[in-house]
């Protein structure tokens, strides 16, 4: 497998020998960090997201198992490699690697042609796997995120919302008249649309943290985190702005000459009880639902407090 250029190795070590060692045996193939202590180790995971930690286990203050407990328990780095290189030889120490979460465990002094194969193995074995995971999440026809994604992204957001004590927004979005659209143009017609209609979504949503789905059929949606009423009630405006410049001609709509789409468009600000974000999506969908009986290719909005 093609092994991508600057893959991030973070090296964690209280010997700053022992780093320079490691360092001076991956550097060129790979970018590295490092950490001396386990404190470190975490922030430096959780800030650069490496591709791949190499971590000894006796170190001052917290040791490489509960260094890797905590990576393994946290969404962000739990699917980080790691790799213990350490001077404990004992079949219990590696059992009790494997048993938390290590893929791998090297004993010193390491053989530099085995830590580098064994380095490059698991890697390739990650890069297969995000591969594997990100076609996973995928919807097959508009190449957006697909409503496993979504399911699993609105969790996360919920949750940070409620940490976070801020506004998190949704937008359920439905192409008016798609049945009709399909009937008078064909499957084939219809399923370009819906691919032009998530490129204009896909670019219409510009902000990092802004995650689009399709939600199944000619439904689309969009979560916006720390997004407040009226810049949930700004991005609707821009994506009705978008569909009027696709532009997509729609002779059987009632709404419109072209393709157009109706919104319903919810923020909540989550209090300290711990509701469900299901509540949040059968909000959106009701206010969905008022779009389309007040005439369709419009939104309804709503601000509500759980």
């Amino acid at each position: 497998m093609v092994q991508k250029k600057f893959q991030r190795i973070l090296i964690v070590d209280d010997a700053p020998e022992n780093i320079a060692a490691l360092a001076a045996l991956l550097k060129e193939s790979y970018m590295i960090v490092a950490a001396r202590t386990g404190e470190q180790a975490i922030h430096m995971a959780q800030k650069t997201r490496p591709d791949l930690i190499l971590l000894d286990i006796v170190m001052p203050g917290m040791n490489g198992y509960d260094v890797c407990r905590q990576l393994k328990q946290a969404d962000g780095t739990k699917d980080i490699p790691v790799i213990f290189i350490t001077a404990l030889s004992e079949a219990i120490e590696e059992a009790n690697a494997f048993k938390i979460g290590a893929v791998d465990y090297i004993t010193k002094p390491f053989q530099p042609l085995v830590v580098k194969a064994r380095v490059q193995t698991h890697l390739n074995l990650k890069m297969k796997t995000d591969m594997l995971e990100a076609l996973a999440s995928l919807d097959g026809l508009t190449n957006i995120h697909n409503r496993r994604k979504f399911d699993e992204n609105i969790a996360h957001e919920w949750k940070r919302a409620i940490r976070n004590q801020s506004p998190l927004s949704l937008i359920l979005m439905d192409i008016d008249y798609f049945k009709h659209y399909n009937d008078l143009y064909g499957h084939a017609s219809g399923d370009e649309c819906l691919k032009k209609v998530a490129a204009g979504l896909n670019e219409t949503l510009q902000r990092p943290n802004d995650f689009l789905a399709r939600y199944g059929g000619e439904e689309f949606v969009a979560i916006l985190p720390d997004t407040d009423l009226k810049g949930a009630e700004y991005i609707g405006n821009k994506i009705h702005g978008m569909m009027d410049g696709l532009n997509i001609p729609h002779a059987a709509s009632k709404a419109a000459d072209h393709v157009t789409m109706s919104l319903g468009i919810c923020t909540v600000l989550l209090g300290h009880v711990n509701p469900s974000p299901i509540q949040l999506v059968e909000a959106a969908d009701q206010l969905l639902y008022q779009s389309k009986v007040a005439g369709r290719n419009r939104f309804t909005s709503r601000f509500i407090h759980l």
